[in-house]
């Protein structure tokens, strides 16, 4: 009986049926990511307080579509962690995360074990490439110990790390600020089904990198006495 049909009615059912799996698939994965997954997702490791804060660098994206605030606890100081960020970068001392993906995209990604004294002079105006051939990061912030921002050439997208003292040590707080614009439908579910919980795993390797770095062979952080 398959057979009596026409080849091109078949070819047309098979799109159908392909397109409307896809669908199908898309609003599965949409559901899945709920608003409040979503939201842990975008607010990995930071409190409900970091998350709602107004940081240093965020005027200089105002109107984000995308925000994102992560965070991790160091048990060293904030002079032992701050070379580990300022050294970042493509040809430089890398992500401190999955540089095979990062490789995948042509980013030139070797995340050092160790503080490379020669990319620890960085100052705002510096322009820091994504790749060889990539758009440029510029740094826009740099105070030392405290905060660095990155602003992409294009201006949609604005990256700071902030370094807080807490009684452990350091409160590291990245946060991503992301103008996607008018796009499409289906660039918005790849961003938000694909893309964002990608990133979540990127920079919660990254955050766990630093904070392994920094606390290899860091002094001790001194424990504060209790009051009687």
């Amino acid at each position: 009986m398959v057979n009596d049909v026409p080849a091109g009615m078949r070819r047309a059912v098979r799109a159908t049926v392909l397109r409307r799996g896809l669908g199908v698939a898309a609003l599965l994965v949409v559901a899945a990511y709920s608003p409040p997954v979503r939201r842990r997702c975008l607010t990995y490791g930071a409190t409900a307080e970091e998350a709602a804060a107004a940081l240093p660098g965020d005027d200089l994206l105002p109107r984000p579509d995308v925000v994102s605030t992560r965070a991790v606890t160091i048990g060293a100081v904030p002079s032992a962690v701050w070379p580990w960020l300022v050294q970042m970068g493509s040809g430089r001392g890398g992500a401190y995360t999955y540089d095979w993906i990062e490789n995948l995209f042509g980013l030139d990604m070797h995340s050092a074990d160790e503080i490379l004294p020669q990319f620890q002079r960085l100052a705002a105006g510096d322009v820091l490439p994504l790749g060889p051939d990539g758009p440029g990061m510029r740094v826009e912030i740099c105070d030392p110990e405290t905060t660095l921002a990155f602003r992409s050439d294009d201006g949609r997208w604005v990256w700071t790390f902030h370094v807080r003292t807490n009684e452990q040590g350091t409160r590291l707080i990245s946060r991503n600020r992301i103008a996607s614009g008018a796009a499409p439908w289906l660039h918005r579910v790849i961003q938000r089904a694909v893309i964002e919980p990608g990133s979540l795993i990127m920079e919660r390797r990254m955050l766990r990198g630093i904070r392994d770095r920094a606390e290899r062979g860091a002094a001790p952080v001194p424990v504060p006495a209790r009051s009687s």
